[in-house]
């Protein structure tokens, strides 16, 4: 097994079909597509994808069954360049599959995806994650790399319920707004980014509204990076945590870190799949010239 990878990526990986519509339908009603494709999806699988998209050499471990939409899944990373030498193959099992329907009026989409696989790491898996320098883990792969004790650094996209976790334990941690207000007892940003000493990265996305990004001596806000044409959402949360990643591989600092994944999430959106549109480490820094994060003053906190 490979080791040569700096990001390592291990979680959910799925075979996306995804409608796009003008409007989502009513019951019992019919609604001609836009579009109809295929494509690969899964929270920690993307970010593979983003990361490699961007310039960093990436490796993904999941779970994929030993049918067609499997070989899709690890012929779709190996296509970008993602390392798949870690894959567990599950023999018997169905590989996750996901029916999407975007609604390009309104920017959201309905998931309707199968339940994975079971994740089992054997001691390769745990070699490798103990020598990669960060390793991002979605919903899937929390538990079984928190159970291994061995990662350096930790990436984590809780846009899932995830039980057990613990962000103290957590070098970046980029959870919404809403989850945060969901896991502490406060409503402003000062305090929901500032209530917790643990991950060294703190950033909380909000959709439309940007994100905010808390250093130690400062709270920054990055504008969302609104891309033209928007025609889905899918998978931009996906992308951002792939992209923030690959910032922090590349050096940079957490606020202009986090404008770079808002970039590089809001260029996806110009396709209807989380993958084909995203963009790559040059045109993502020829946008962050201009698109800037800006401290946000006491009384705007």
């Amino acid at each position: 097994m490979p080791h040569h990878a700096a990001a390592l990526f291990v979680g959910l990986a799925a075979w996306d079909t995804i409608a796009l519509v003008p409007h989502f339908p009513e019951a019992d009603s019919r609604v001609i597509a836009e579009s109809v494709v295929e494509a690969g999806g899964g929270p920690a699988a993307t970010a593979a994808v983003a990361c490699a998209r961007l310039g960093v050499p990436s490796a993904f471990i999941g779970a994929i069954g030993d049918d067609l939409r499997g070989a899709r899944i690890r012929d779709a990373l190996a296509g970008e360049g993602v390392d798949v030498s870690g894959l567990v193959l599950c023999p018997g099992a169905a590989s996750t599959a996901a029916v999407i329907v975007a609604d390009r009026g309104r920017g959201t989409r309905a998931l309707c995806p199968t339940l994975p696989p079971p994740l089992t790491l054997g001691p390769a898996h745990a070699a490798r994650i103990a020598a990669a320098p960060i390793v991002h883990v979605d919903q899937a792969g929390y538990g079984p790399v928190m159970a291994l004790s061995a990662a350096t650094a930790i990436s984590v996209d809780a846009g899932n319920p995830i039980p057990g976790l613990d962000p103290a334990r957590v070098t970046l941690f980029a959870p919404t707004v809403l989850q945060l207000r969901r896991m502490r007892a406060a409503q402003d940003i000062a305090t929901l980014l500032r209530h917790m000493e643990g991950p060294r990265w703190e950033v909380a996305t909000d959709g439309g509204n940007g994100a905010f990004v808390r250093t130690d001596a400062e709270l920054w806000h990055v504008p969302a990076y609104m891309a033209a044409p928007c025609i889905s959402t899918l998978g931009a949360g996906d992308v951002f945590h792939g992209a923030l990643v690959a910032a922090w591989l590349h050096g940079l600092q957490a606020p202009d870190a986090a404008a770079y994944a808002a970039i590089a999430a809001g260029l996806s959106c110009r396709a209807i799949d989380g993958r084909s549109a995203i963009p790559d480490h040059p045109t993502v820094l020829a946008a962050l010239a201009t698109h800037r994060p800006r401290p946000l003053s006491p009384q705007e906190s």
